[in-house]
């Protein structure tokens, strides 16, 4: 089994405690996780895609996860701290006192403008890729959500995503799929019926999100 810190690993332990069919992915759950815990050592960012409505919406909720506090309050830094309020006094208090700590994260359905100007001008199932290519940075994790693990959307995300130097995560259901081959990392949850692969994707992300809290921003004495 990979190597996980033993304050990490409850989190998982909980998630497994709580959805036993869970336990059969738990080695890709750890090692998802430590694909994000490099990229956020080495100051990279997360790209996440998921294809049709639930997926996308997913990929938003994880940022939202991320890019502000989840179960911790995330105070900044007090160096930071003191850097705003020498800035400007009035404004940079508030944002002191305000402000939360983040793990930078894109999700790339977010870009309504953007997305349909190119689905408009060039082609519509590269509109994923071609953020990735804009916004990609070696060092960095793509996070590809679909539940057959077969939307061109995301494996031409991916596949743009390691000719840049991205790691790639899928996160999928049970069926033998494209993305598993293109993927460092694929979590294949154990159902084939749609919605139920959905109701298992949101606990694993959630419980990646909750690690990389952990991870991040529990001072350790």
């Amino acid at each position: 089994m990979l190597e996980l810190e033993k304050r990490l690993l409850k989190h998982i332990e909980l998630l497994l405690e709580r959805y036993p069919s869970l336990k059969i992915v738990k080695d890709d759950i750890i090692g998802a996780y430590l694909l994000l815990e490099e990229c956020y050592e080495n100051h990279g960012k997360l790209l996440v895609a998921g294809n049709g409505g639930s997926s996308a919406a997913d990929a938003e909720h994880i940022v939202g996860e991320l890019m502000k506090g989840f179960k911790m309050p995330r105070k900044l830094k007090i160096n930071f701290a003191e850097k705003l309020v020498a800035e400007n006094q009035e404004l940079g208090t508030v944002l002191a006192e305000n402000l939360q700590g983040a793990l930078p994260a894109i999700a790339l359905d977010g870009h309504p403008a953007l997305s349909t100007a190119y689905m408009n001008d060039c082609e519509p199932l590269l509109c994923f890729a071609q953020q990735v290519n804009g916004y990609g940075k070696v060092g960095d994790v793509f996070l590809g959500i679909s539940t057959s693990g077969n939307s061109k959307n995301v494996l031409y995300a991916a596949t743009t995503a390691h000719a840049k130097g991205l790691k790639v995560i899928g996160l999928t259901g049970a069926k033998e799929s494209k993305l598993i081959d293109m993927s460092d990392v694929c979590i294949r949850v154990p159902q084939i019926e749609t919605y139920m692969i959905q109701e298992l994707h949101l606990p694993i992300y959630h419980c990646l999100c909750l690690m990389l809290e952990d991870k991040f921003f529990t001072e350790i004495t």
